[in-house]
């Protein structure tokens, strides 16, 4: 029996190493693009599942404002309050956010034409609505409006339109506020406006300025109730 010749016998095992090297190769190949298409569905997965809870947590929280807004406007004898077209509802009262522009003194008259008064302000939740309304509607810095708030009778003696003094411990000035700058006005700064353009935690958005300057401004009316 002839034995093969040794070169062959290295040829065929050559040929048997590289058949085995490409087969580990390809089945190496295999088992990564396996674990890739593994991990692509485990990412996509993933993604919906978080998508998903997103959605349902924005719906939620739509919910309770919702159930926030509608408890505010629900009055104590367990009434509800609604409002005229054109005027907001918060917690039984009813705001007017004007678009137009006038002093402080016409804007009282335009408020009573309406059935309201320049809003007077009678909490730190009913402050942090306006503040948060007003930043909402600002179109700019200087785009503020009057509260019934005004120091014209005796200078430093903060009275709301009804009359009333401004309680101490619902101030709500910003920086330096109150200056009385008479630059412009010799009368000084007697009326507050109220505005700014970022969130303020304090909510210290109250400037005094001129009463003549024309500005926008916030009406204030009781809810009608409604069982």
């Amino acid at each position: 029996m002839m034995s093969r010749p040794q070169s062959y016998i290295e040829g065929e095992t050559d040929s048997w190493h590289a058949k085995s090297s490409t087969g580990s190769k390809v089945k190496a190949e295999r088992v990564a693009l396996l674990v890739l298409c593994l991990l692509l569905t485990a990412a996509v997965l993933i993604i919906y599942r978080l998508t998903f809870e997103n959605t349902k947590t924005r719906e939620s929280l739509k919910k309770l404002e919702e159930l926030r807004m509608k408890s505010q406007n629900v009055l104590t004898d367990g009434s509800f309050c609604k409002c005229e077209e054109g005027w907001e509802k918060h917690g039984g009262k009813c705001y007017y956010f004007s678009i137009s522009k006038s002093s402080w003194e016409q804007s009282i008259v335009d408020c009573r034409a309406k059935g309201g008064d320049l809003v007077k302000i009678d909490s730190r939740e009913e402050q942090a609505f306006l503040e948060r309304r007003v930043r909402q509607l600002m179109k700019e810095g200087e785009d503020k409006f009057w509260i019934g708030l005004t120091d014209s009778a005796v200078e430093g003696r903060w009275l709301w339109v009804d009359g009333s003094l401004l309680d101490e411990s619902l101030k709500f000035w910003a920086g330096k506020e109150p200056n009385n700058v008479t630059e412009g006005d010799p009368d000084g700064e007697n009326c507050v406006r109220m505005g700014e353009e970022f969130e303020n935690k304090d909510l210290k958005c109250w400037f005094d300025q001129s009463c003549s300057k024309p500005q926008r401004s916030i009406c204030e009316k009781a809810g009608v109730t409604a069982t």
